[in-house]
């Protein structure tokens, strides 16, 4: 039996996030200059059913039965293995490794269970579509996020940018003329349920008010839809820019990020904002193609600790 790689890009949402837990629109790419890769081998002197687990990046040597079973890791194995329900599961080890940010609202959870999905329903000769794999990533990302939309997941596994709703079928968006965006990492990072935890409570304290801001991210995004499909820089740039002024009413920014936001503008991006859960993680900043070097300089002069951009393409990225 031959090895076997799964591998699931990054990704970064342009707009809605946290929103989009409450039925409102989000945008989302993936990002495809980060990924997490699962890889699959027969272990040859090992019995059947046994399966080791190597993670170098976290230092982790085990094997599946001493891991705990509401680890990320064993949940998207068992899932699959639950799903494939194979008469004789041969022993076999997995490596993975990732190349996302985490904590930094790149995808990096969604994209190492989908890698790992990937890569185990194929070397076990039942490779699930794009929509299985969805399914089952969303039901890890629980552990992770607590209530979590099901965008990162969405987005990671069809990877294609896409207009998502709770409740409503994903949209595949046309894009008809390019757009650029920079992607600066903080260097800080605050965990995604605790940034969806705040606003939760912020919501049942003050529902009126947060529900407020939260529909207006809703009306941004709706609007930046068209703006990005059509390639309007001018407009989505503007977007961008409120969209960061609603998510600092709900105390998601933080010095840092406010930081980068205005040093990528100064530098000459036509909006910035932070994307994810916030209080840390990373921005985005929308730019015109000859001005990237000079954001990127800025960002890092800022004190980024990882800035890169990414084209947004017809229908695709790079």
């Amino acid at each position: 039996m031959a090895i076997v790689y799964g591998k699931a890009p990054g990704k970064i949402i342009l707009f809605g996030e946290h929103a989009v837990v409450y039925g409102q629109p989000a945008i989302a790419i993936p990002v495809t200059k980060v990924k997490a890769t699962a890889r699959i081998y027969p272990a040859i002197h090992k019995s059947q059913g046994w399966l080791g687990i190597e993670a170098k990046d976290i230092n982790l040597n085990t094997t599946l039965s001493e891991l705990p079973t509401e680890n990320p890791i064993n949940m998207a194995i068992s899932l699959t293995l639950q799903k494939i329900k194979p008469t004789h599961t041969p022993a076999m080890q997995l490596q993975i490794s990732s190349t996302i940010p985490i904590g930094g609202g790149m995808g990096s959870s969604a994209a190492i269970s989908i890698a790992i999905i990937h890569a185990l329903s194929s070397f076990l000769g039942q490779p699930f579509s794009k929509g299985e794999i969805s399914d089952l990533a969303y039901e890890v990302e629980k552990i992770h996020h607590g209530t979590p939309s099901g965008i990162d997941n969405s987005v990671i596994a069809y990877q294609t940018p896409i207009y998502f709703q709770r409740k409503r079928p994903i949209e595949f968006l046309k894009i008809s003329k390019q757009s650029h965006w920079v992607i600066a990492d903080s260097g800080e990072s605050t965990p995604t349920l605790e940034t969806v935890a705040a606003v939760r409570a912020q919501y049942n304290a003050n529902p009126e008010k947060t529900g407020k801001f939260l529909k207006k991210i809703g009306k941004i995004t709706e609007k930046a839809r068209f703006a990005l499909e059509n390639g309007d820089i001018k407009v989505l740039g503007e977007l961008v820019n409120e969209n960061q002024q609603a998510l600092r009413e709900l105390e998601l920014s933080s010095k840092k990020i406010e930081l980068l936001i205005k040093s990528a503008r100064r530098a000459g991006a036509v909006g910035a904002k932070l994307s994810g859960g916030g209080r840390g993680g990373n921005i985005i900043a929308l730019c015109y193609e000859e001005n990237i070097p000079s954001i990127i300089e800025m960002l890092e002069q800022a004190g980024a600790t990882r800035v890169f951009a990414t084209r947004l393409a017809e229908s695709e990225v790079s």
